[in-house]
């Protein structure tokens, strides 16, 4: 009987029919969201909001993000530019277990 760690063996190894499964999958597009803060408004708040509104978030500026795959939290991180767009650094990844 093999000794299994988090249903692999021990040995790290992927069993060779579960690797050519998850080869199946890795094209497969998944939706990233990166959410930097929320807030509530009231209907009336929303409606008064122009050009020049400032929305205040709950979340302090020193803050790590909250990273989704399809909505699930997977992990944290911090705004980086890259180039001239503004990119994710994964600053740390939520275990399997806690993400339920």
């Amino acid at each position: 009987m093999n000794d299994m760690t988090g249903g692999f063996p021990i040995d790290g190894q992927i069993p060779q029919g579960l690797a050519a499964n998850f080869r199946l999958l890795q094209d497969v597009d998944v939706k990233l969201t990166v959410e930097i803060g929320s807030t509530q408004l009231s209907l009336r708040e929303l409606l008064a909001l122009g050009e020049s509104s400032v929305i205040e978030l709950d979340r302090q500026a020193n803050e790590l993000l909250d990273v989704f795959v399809n909505g699930t939290l997977i992990g944290r991180g911090e705004v980086v530019t890259v180039g001239d767009r503004f990119g994710v650094r994964m600053t740390e990844l939520v275990s399997p277990e806690k993400r339920a």
